[in-house]
This record gives C-alpha cells, sequence and structure tokens, in this order.
C-alpha cells in the first residue's frame, strides 16, 4: 500500500510481514521498521503518518548510513585524502549526515510475505563519502525471529557502517527503565565530552555498564546509557512484568546501547526512555581509530553483517 508521498513526488510503500507469532510493517522510506508485533503487542516505536516521519523523527526504526554512530569532527582520512562530511551531532557527523540513508527513498526490490528486500544507491560524494555505494537490507521474518541481513558495494575505496536504529520496547508502552537487559561483553569503549570513543576498551567489571550479569536499565546511572559494547557474544532483554523476552544474535563487532534519555515527547510523541536501541555494528569513528576494526569497503569487495532478533518468550 501507499503510506504517503514524499515532497519530490515519490511514493512511499507500506509492506506488512506475518510469520508465527510476528507482524512486521516496513516502510520503503528510510527502510524503516514501522512495527514488529509480538503475539498482537507492538514492541518497537513507530510514527503513524509520513509527515511525523519527516519533521519528528528521531532515526525510529530506520537504517542509518553511510556510516551509523558518530565521526569525530566530520572528517576522516582514507588512502592519504581527506574527507570533510556535514556536522549535524556538536561537533560530530552522526548516521551518515545531515541526509543520511534514514532519509532517502530506498526501492523495494523484493517482497514476500514474511521478507521484503530494499536497495539504495548512493553517488560518490554523497555526503562527503567517496565513491557510488550500492546497498541493500532484507528484513525476514522466520518463525519467533525477525533477521536483518546488509549487503553492500562500492566502485571507490570508502567507509561503511550501516545498523538499525529501531527503539525497543517489549511492554507495549510505558518506559524501559524496568526492562532487565544482559549484554555478553566484557568491554566497552570509554567516550569524551561528544560521545567520540577515546581508543580505549576499557573493562565493564565494577562499573556501571556491566551487563555480564542481568540489571534493569533503570538500576544505574540514571539509565543514561548510550555507549558501544565490545561483544563477545548476545544480548537478553527481559520486560519483567509480561515475561517477554528478546534475545538479539549478531555477526557485528559491536552494539550501540542507547537507553532512549534524549526522547522528550515534544520533538517526537516518545518521552525519555520511552524504548531502547541495541544497533548492532562496527565501532563509532573507527576511520579515525587505527586500532578499532576496519570499516573500509573497498572495489571487488562485498559487505555482508546480519543481526537476528528472537522473541523466544
Amino acid at each position: 500500500m501507499i503510506f504517503g508521498t514524499l515532497p519530490s513526488g515519490e511514493p512511499v510503500e507500506r509492506h506488512e510481514l506475518s510469520s508465527g507469532r510476528l507482524r512486521a510493517a516496513v516502510l520503503s522510506y528510510g527502510a524503516i521498521l514501522q512495527t514488529l508485533e509480538v503475539s498482537g503487542v507492538n514492541v518497537v516505536l513507530g510514527l503513524p503518518t509520513l509527515d511525523d516521519y519527516l519533521t519528528r523523527s528521531r532515526y525510529f526504526g530506520a537504517v542509518v548510513g553511510r556510516y551509523g554512530n558518530r565521526i569525530a569532527r566530520g572528517r576522516f582520512t582514507l588512502d592519504g585524502t581527506e574527507h570533510t562530511l556535514p556536522v549535524n551531532n556538536g561537533p560530530n557527523s552522526l548516521h551518515g549526515g545531515v541526509d543520511g540513508f534514514d532519509r532517502r527513498a530506498w526501492t523495494v526490490a523484493d517482497v514476500t510475505g514474511s521478507s521484503i528486500t530494499l536497495t539504495l544507491t548512493s553517488p560518490d560524494g554523497d555526503q562527503g563519502y567517496p565513491g557510488t555505494l550500492t546497498a541493500s537490507v532484507t528484513y525476514t521474518l522466520d518463525g519467533d525471529a525477525l533477521r536483518l541481513d546488509y549487503a553492500a558495494e562500492t566502485d571507490a575505496p570508502t567507509v561503511l557502517n550501516l545498523t538499525n536504529h529501531s527503539y525497543f520496547n517489549l511492554a507495549g508502552g510505558g518506559d524501559v527503565l524496568g526492562h532487565v537487559v544482559r549484554i555478553a561483553a566484557d568491554h566497552y569503549l570509554p567516550v569524551d565530552d561528544s560521545k567520540i570513543p577515546t581508543g580505549e576498551r576499557a573493562p565493564v567489571k565494577g562499573t556501571v555498564f556491566d551487563f555480564t550479569t542481568p540489571h534493569a536499565v533503570g538500576e544505574r546511572f540514571g539509565g543514561a546509557y548510550d555507549h558501544c559494547y565490545v561483544l563477545d557474544g548476545g544480548i537478553t532483554v527481559v520486560e519483567p512484568v509480561t515475561g517477554r523476552t528478546m534475545e538479539v544474535t549478531t555477526t557485528e563487532p559491536g552494539v550501540q546501547f542507547y537507553a532512549g534519555g534524549m526522547l522528550d515527547g515534544v520533538a517526537t510523541p516518545f518521552g525519555p526512555h520511552a524504548g531502547l536501541c541495541l544497533e548492532t555494528q562496527h565501532f563509532p569513528d573507527s576511520p579515525n581509530q587505527p586500532g578499532f576494526p576496519s570499516t573500509v569497503l573497498r572495489p571487488g569487495e562485498r559487505h555482508a553483517s546480519s543481526t537476528t532478533y528472537a522473541f523466544p518468550a
């Protein structure tokens, strides 16, 4: 169905998927996961109209890129050439810049009753990034799980960090401060005042960042989490009242755990901590951090990554 029309006149499609206990709706604008229902309860934050996504969105459900998360001072050097990006988060570039992949009309390449593939071509110089990039994301419902498969190729060396920015609330309403989280990560990435990693991989043991054993989101630190974890395994989230459980696994080396503290209930219809994000990804600012896993993609290479959100209960 047609969800709305962009100012350019291009229609935005909305496609519904189903499998087992799960139902989902995906938009061609931003490759957005608008809804994800588990046994009839919507567990992601979504907006009702296209105009809301154009004017009030905090990346709700979108695929962000070309580089998800932050790049310091909007600059990086690749093969001896410095590239300058739009700055849209204090002194830094966030989620691909002011006109990232979350604000693009993707093309629906294939759709079935339980899966959809969307594609996007990002031209050379787009938001300052080199190389023409072709990217795709496939959402697949399989039993009680949602899997996201990303792929990309380029015609010139570039950097890439694709992720999905869904906010989860397993209760279907209220805040997530009582959600209990376990993250299999012995280390996290400390950040400076503008949320750029210092380059250190710090042990979580003995800190408020330790989720190797389960803790409620609001139990410590005021729930003010917006940090990248170095994954050793998966992630589990439990909503204790309903018992609803989500298990996250990924091929990516890290996850940005964000507890929604910057949601304000004014610029968006959702208040603080209305949802939490688990953005599976490479590390923030990797193009400027030689000690981090590389995010460089070169011609002839194919980027591929997968993340699964399973709901066993």
